[in-house]
């Protein structure tokens, strides 16, 4: 079965993004029953900011499962959320309530501190690649074994240039032979192009507001449920010839 992995919020502002922990479990639980089979989640304090503290990730976390039982829920742990490299790992380093797993930039620093201590706490760690360069860190680190998937992440909106990208991170990893599952997204109206390359390819791949807020025809989207709906379809149909 290929995984379709939902990220339902982050840095967007569409009026459809879930931001409290009950919002977050209510749409979790429709894209799921839409077919998705992951999720990928943001906290957001009781300001309507998005938080990496024990508190906010905590009850979003308790609200998911208690709506998704036996889903895999994923946590960011994003730098850009809590920059300070120190205050980001004392605050991941204080989370009571776990995730499944957390997706770890590559690119970031203090990423490797906030992996291990985490690791160490039995949660599992997606490597994700942003770039060439994040590529590059990752194959010449070595020691793959660590980590459960590696996320391709080609985030620019042209789609010929997105693809471009997910096509070099994916020979990179090739070519080190790295056999680690992958999940691969783009972002806007290429992240439709994107998901098409990697299931022809036997990828698992990423839809959600975080990502795009259109359709593969360009229209709107109007929820992370239609979105989902519209991946799972894409999965269950196949993909044509990637380009």
């Amino acid at each position: 079965m290929v995984d379709l992995q939902l990220a339902l919020n982050g840095d967007t502002t569409h009026p459809a993004m879930p931001r409290t922990a009950d919002e977050i479990a209510r749409d979790a639980a429709a894209c799921v029953a839409a077919g998705a089979t992951l999720l990928h989640l943001h906290a957001f304090d009781d300001d309507g900011d998005e938080s990496l503290a024990a508190g906010p990730v905590g009850r979003m976390l308790r609200a998911v499962r208690a709506t998704c039982p036996g889903i895999p829920v994923n946590v960011t742990t994003f730098a850009a959320i809590v920059p300070d490299p120190r205050e980001r790992l004392d605050l991941v380093s204080s989370w009571t309530e776990l995730p499944d797993l957390v997706a770890a930039n590559q690119g970031e620093a203090g990423i490797d501190d906030v992996s291990e201590v985490l690791a160490r706490r039995g949660v599992g760690i997606e490597a994700c690649l942003l770039s060439v360069s994040d590529a590059d860190r990752f194959v010449r680190a070595g020691r793959h074994e660590r980590f459960v998937r590696v996320v391709v992440e080609p985030l620019v909106e042209d789609v010929d240039d997105a693809l471009a990208l997910d096509a070099e991170l994916e020979s990179m990893l090739d070519a080190a032979g790295v056999t680690l599952p992958q999940l691969h997204h783009g972002i806007g109206a290429a992240s439709w192009q994107v998901s098409r390359r990697a299931l022809a390819r036997g990828h698992a791949i990423r839809t959600g507001l975080e990502d795009t807020s259109v359709l593969e025809d360009g229209t709107a989207a109007t929820s992370n449920r239609q979105l989902a709906a519209a991946a799972a379809a894409m999965v269950s149909g196949g993909a044509p010839a990637a380009r």
